[in-house]
């Protein structure tokens, strides 16, 4: 996917820190020290943190912080382009439960506290078709390791995509690991259930594509 250029998206983000914390980095030279997040500095409340990685242009976690009060959102995305779009949403309409991170899915072991997590989200990830890349999908098995470090005890990773290759290896993936599959579907919205879209959920859904959905928490050690 080629996202279009967003002009004056790098100073949106720079000048609005009340909503979105960058951890870009920018001198690939230097040592990387990446900014350490304490969730409940952030929101000033013990309640439930739920993230997004991978949000796009934000429809879904912004809908989901709209009608969940009660919970804590953070949407995180590693492109401008994107993340400055659910940026735009948040001035123009702020919520006290939904904060940005601009981040890359590989860092955030460094970034968020062990045990700091409720759910994850991960919504039409990139599948990385290819054999050689498929340790970049967020759903291999390095980065469920990096999940469990995250999530607290019983905690929910959600997964949708309309790519059923990275869906079966998805499912394969999680079935390897420590994990119980909790909810399994090939054709979500044929089912009679809550569901929230994204922009390209809509996208795909409209063209015809079915959505997979699984529902799974790692297993008590």
């Amino acid at each position: 996917m080629r996202l279009r250029y967003v002009k004056n998206a790098r100073e949106l983000i720079e000048t609005h820190p009340e909503f979105i914390i960058d951890d870009v980095v920018r001198d690939s030279e230097k040592e990387v020290e990446h900014k350490s997040i304490n969730v409940k500095e952030i929101f000033k409340n013990s309640n439930p943190v739920h993230i997004e990685i991978g949000m796009g242009k934000g429809q879904f976690i912004y809908t989901l912080a709209k009608q969940n009060k009660d919970i804590n959102y953070i949407g995180i995305e590693k492109f401008d382009s994107a993340i400055v779009k659910g940026l735009e949403r948040l001035i123009e309409d702020p919520l006290d439960n939904l904060f940005l991170l601009r981040a890359d899915a590989n860092d955030l072991t460094e970034i968020f506290q062990s045990n700091s997590i409720s759910r994850i989200y991960l919504n039409f990830s990139d599948p990385w078709p290819k054999e050689k890349h498929i340790k970049r999908r967020l759903t291999a098995n390095r980065f469920l390791k990096m999940y469990q470090v995250l999530m607290v005890k019983d905690a929910e990773l959600h997964f949708k995509t309309d790519n059923r290759e990275l869906f079966d290896f998805s499912v394969e993936s999680i079935n390897d690991f420590p994990m119980d599959v909790l909810y399994q579907t090939y054709d979500l919205h044929s089912e009679k259930c809550e569901n929230i879209m994204t922009e390209f959920e809509e996208k795909f859904s409209n063209k015809g594509f079915k959505i997979n959905k699984l529902i799974a928490k790692f297993q008590e050690e």
